[in-house]
């Protein structure tokens, strides 16, 4: 992403918080910041393979920690054979019996006693302005036992379930009830994933899915409906968030109006911030 584009720079770096930063998934969403050095990054990693592996990679914009973050209480982390699938839940057995392919990895190798984490008592955090959260089912308690940390959150990027694969996994039903409930509303899918139900098989393809949503990672951001909800940073926050993570330009570009109407960029930031995208994308 070009770095000249014209928007307003907050007071201080954006802060990105990553719980369950396992990188199997490949480059976060926030890269593109990183890469131009808009901001910062705490990431929490509670199984040590991915956590070393993060460490070994990072960079100075970032730190990681071995915390498992939830409701506060002592669980068993079930670690998978395939480690994305590692959660504080239990693998449902009756629903990975339908994706025969993604089975084996929900495989339960070793149980780990762990102790969580309530997000709003974690002293690492004073500030949150971006919450990439994947954690196969245990968001929804992350949120609940956030609600002050969010307060000030301008967006969010979560793994949601259309098909629970983990017993008493909360659904995208009820994690979105719980975001719009403090303030979010959905944006945009970052990713959409699609399995194919056994025992269908299309072309010797066994991964190929035809028609059925299995999960997605589903961008929420502060209700910008209601900007006087939003302080002029987080505004800023936002802008820099959606267009450099997801190319949300019309939201950014928004972001800026509401900022030059508030007189706290010069007149004429609009049309600068629609050239400067224009150009570099043209």
């Amino acid at each position: 992403m070009n770095s000249s584009v014209q928007l307003p720079r907050p007071i201080r770096a954006t802060h990105l918080v990553d719980i369950g930063a396992n990188p199997v998934d490949g480059d976060p969403p926030y890269r593109p910041m990183m890469n131009a050095g808009l901001c910062r990054v705490t990431g929490f990693e509670p199984q040590q393979e991915a956590l070393a592996e993060l460490n070994e990679k990072k960079s100075e914009l970032e730190t990681y920690l071995p915390y498992a973050v939830g409701d506060g209480k002592t669980h068993t982390l079930k670690i998978c054979r395939g480690s994305g699938m590692t959660s504080l839940l239990e693998p449902d057995l009756a629903s990975l019996n339908l994706f025969e392919v993604l089975k084996p990895y929900a495989e339960v190798i070793s149980r780990v006693p762990i102790e969580t984490r309530r997000l709003d008592e974690i002293d690492e955090i004073q500030e949150m302005d971006f919450l990439k959260i994947d954690i196969q089912g245990g968001e929804l308690e992350v949120f609940k036992n956030g609600t002050e940390k969010l307060k000030n959150t301008v967006a969010i990027q979560v793994e949601i379930s259309f098909i629970t694969l983990y017993e008493n996994q909360p659904g995208m039903g009820e994690i979105d009830v719980e975001l719009r409930r403090q303030g979010f509303v959905p944006h945009c899918f970052a990713a959409v994933k699609q399995w194919p139900i056994a025992p269908c098989v299309v072309n010797h393809e066994p991964r190929r899915a035809l028609n059925q949503l299995l999960e997605a990672d589903l961008v929420y951001v502060r209700d910008f409906s209601r900007p006087d909800s939003m302080t002029d940073e987080q505004l800023k926050h936002l802008a820099l968030i959606v267009h450099h993570c997801y190319r949300s330009y019309d939201l950014a570009l928004r972001c800026v109006m509401l900022l030059e109407q508030r007189g706290v960029i010069p007149t004429g930031s609009q049309a600068k911030y629609l050239q400067s995208f224009s150009r570099a994308h043209s």
